[in-house]
């Protein structure tokens, strides 16, 4: 894969693929599927500045599994796969898992 790094505070996320059944064995067609709001986190930028001009890093890292807003970033094609480019502040929360 081409190696890309965010500028500044924006995160490029691959989005996790939703399950294709529903809960009742009903397989869903593409058509129907709305895009998963969940992905993960592959690489980030260095972060955004503050007033004072010093370079506060962001709360995500590179394999975070996150949650964010439906119509959130930009869709971008690196190597044939599709990928978003966000910034963290469209970001709503981490998923962690559960111990």
């Amino acid at each position: 894969m081409t190696k890309f790094r965010p500028l500044h505070d924006r995160v490029l996320v691959r989005r996790v693929t939703a399950e294709e059944k529903s809960a009742g064995g009903i397989i869903i067609p593409d058509t129907a599927k709305e895009k998963p709001q969940e992905g993960e986190v592959v690489s980030v930028g260095a972060g955004a500045r503050n007033e004072q001009g010093q370079i506060v890093a962001l709360d995500v890292k590179a394999g975070d599994r996150i949650l964010f807003g439906k119509w959130s970033g930009t869709e971008v094609k690196l190597d044939g796969e599709e990928l978003l480019i966000m910034k963290e502040s469209d970001i709503m929360g981490i998923v962690e898992k559960a111990a």
